[in-house]
């Protein structure tokens, strides 16, 4: 055998390695509510620091009518998720320990346009996040959780630290119309099905 073929073999087997553990062990950029990025020991929220925009799935987007009277939308609420949330969703029809849910709220610019009057995303006005947690483990210590998941809102003007005291408070009551499919609005999310 020649020094070429040898070398052809080795190369092609080490790219097939390389390919494997990568198709085995998966992505290692995504971020679970369990790494302590997202949750402390606690139970405080913060904003997850992966670019969601970039590394997670868009669930789906709302979009918020104007005032009565006004043409268009004055808000759009994009959902971020992480990949394995989907996956996960789609087998079982659940959202498993760990996932996080953003809703980035940004504001929406009306105009008139050659397709017709448009809404388009504006600046970012804040982040709702959810983190699911079947156990309840937080929910006698920390009120950001109860009803299997933590809730946090975070003002666009700090990205660390929610203004979310209370969730029963302030949380709740905006997903009682979703109280039986574990208090979210996944009809929004053409990509769970």
């Amino acid at each position: 055998m020649s020094k070429n073929n040898l070398l052809c073999m080795t190369t092609a087997l080490v790219a097939t390695v390389a390919v494997s553990i990568v198709l085995v062990t998966g992505p290692s950029h995504s971020q679970s509510a369990s790494d302590g990025n997202t949750v402390s020991s606690t139970g405080n929220i913060k904003l997850p620091e992966v670019d969601f925009r970039k590394e997670w799935t868009a669930l789906g987007a709302w979009a918020v009518a104007a005032d009565e009277g006004t043409a268009g939308s004055k808000g759009i609420h994009m959902v971020y998720t992480q990949p394995e949330t989907v996956d996960a969703y789609r087998k079982t029809g659940k959202f498993p320990d760990g996932a996080i849910l953003v809703k980035e709220l940004l504001g929406a610019t009306t105009a008139d346009m050659t397709t017709g009057t448009i809404s388009r995303a504006g600046d970012i006005e804040g982040w709702f996040v959810m983190v699911k947690d079947s156990t309840d483990k937080f929910e006698k210590t920390n009120q950001l959780w109860g009803k299997g998941w933590g809730w946090a809102y975070f003002d666009a003007k700090d990205r660390v630290k929610t203004t979310t005291v209370s969730y029963e408070s302030e949380c709740l009551a905006c997903h009682i119309p979703a109280k039986d499919n574990d208090w979210i609005y996944t009809e929004a999310y053409p990509v769970l099905k």
